[in-house]
């Protein structure tokens, strides 16, 4: 963080190092003091940081080791704007996939490398990931049905990793959610910006589109019955799953699919509707039906939260804030706070802990509520 004296003098520039003795007791002699907004950054970074290790079930050497927030060295900005590109540029490609349908050349590779890429950026940028998914999810200048399908193909690996022991199960969920909608792409991007209920041949489409889906996956050279089948099914109605434990895989599958496809749906904004908040929207899958709890809904909240990143909360401070981290807590993830008690926006976002009292989440807000443009590098640079 900068480094002032009491006349507003800026004496260290963030990012710069005490060079030796002499230096700390010269900025020592000037009284230094620092922004409290910015020194509360600070200290929410390292936090943030000794709260990922202990979830990881980091060593104590290396939770030791954190000796300062996360952040501060150079290069932020640029590296934020590459994890946007590596995003954007992989919407682009699935999108490309997706479009040609079975016109596509060289399917499976093509898949395959977009897997690889996918999972490349995931080893150590989830939440970073869930928030840039999400925000180009509100976008209605992007394609929808290709936003949708990361999203959703990102939800399935998170919660796969926690329910299913094989590798091939996960492999083959997360190839489903990304192809589940294959069977209606250029129509599912038509309906999100359609102001008019479909029509019946829309229907017609729609109800058809799992079947349509499985068999354009086989022409493209699928053989994984597995990833056929979740495909075929994703929008059939089963019965509730009353416990996990003791499920049959492939049953487990499919609930999990249909439930994070309705999710993703239920909080992405068409212009027929508004999105919901993403509590309801989780709390719509934490309930089944018959109002019992739905066991997998509720992996989904321990993995991603009751506020996915990306989405948008009130706080009790009265602010409009957008999620940036998931913490220990379900309810209580980390935000930046863009508009004020006012209703103005605020001239520089403002990093909140909802953990405390003073910015606890009072509700979900949906996108459309809020009217501010939010510069996802930026944000992400700040953490």
């Amino acid at each position: 963080m900068n480094i002032w004296d009491g006349n507003g003098v800026l004496l260290l520039r963030r990012g710069e190092v005490i060079r030796d003795p002499e230096h700390r007791e010269l900025l020592q002699a000037r009284n230094p003091v620092a922004d409290e907004e910015e020194l509360r950054q600070w200290t929410f970074r390292y936090t943030t940081e000794i709260d990922r290790k202990l979830r990881g079930n980091a060593s104590l050497e290396s939770i030791a080791s954190v000796a300062r927030p996360m952040g501060f060295g150079p290069g932020r900005d640029e590296q934020e704007l590459a994890l946007l590109a590596r995003w954007a540029n992989l919407h682009t490609s699935l999108g490309l996939l997706l479009h040609q349908g079975e016109q596509a050349q060289d399917f499976l590779r093509r898949l395959g490398l977009i897997r690889m890429r996918i999972d490349e950026v995931l080893q150590s940028r989830t939440d970073d990931s869930l928030f840039v998914l999400v925000q180009m999810l509100l976008d209605r200048t992007l394609g929808y049905s290709t936003g949708h399908a990361l999203l959703c193909g990102l939800l399935c690996r998170i919660v796969g990793k926690l329910l299913l022991k094989e590798p091939s199960q996960i492999d083959a969920l997360i190839n489903a959610a990304l192809t589940m909608n294959i069977g209606m792409t250029r129509l599912q991007d038509e309906l999100a910006l359609q102001a008019e209920p479909p029509s019946v041949e829309q229907r017609i489409r729609i109800e058809q589109h799992p079947l349509l889906g499985e068999r354009c996956l086989q022409h493209l050279g699928v053989q994984d019955p597995t990833w056929l089948r979740l495909v075929r099914l994703h929008h059939t109605k089963l019965h509730a799953m009353g416990s996990l434990e003791g499920a049959e895989p492939l049953l487990l599958m499919a609930h999990l699919i249909s439930l994070i496809d309705v999710f993703v749906a239920r909080i992405s904004p068409r212009v027929s509707r508004k999105g919901l908040p993403s509590q309801r929207a989780a709390r719509d899958a934490y309930l089944a039906a018959d109002g019992q709890p739905n066991p997998l809904g509720a992996a989904l909240i321990k993995a991603v939260g009751v506020y996915i990143p990306g989405s948008y909360v009130r706080l009790a401070s009265e602010e409009l804030a957008v999620v940036v981290r998931r913490q220990r807590r379900a309810n209580e993830p980390l935000v930046f706070a863009l508009v004020g008690r006012s209703g103005m926006p605020l001239g520089e976002p403002a990093l909140r802990d909802t953990s405390e009292a003073a910015f606890e989440i009072k509700s979900g807000v949906a996108a459309d509520e809020v009217r501010v443009r939010v510069q996802s590098a930026k944000l992400l640079a700040r953490l």
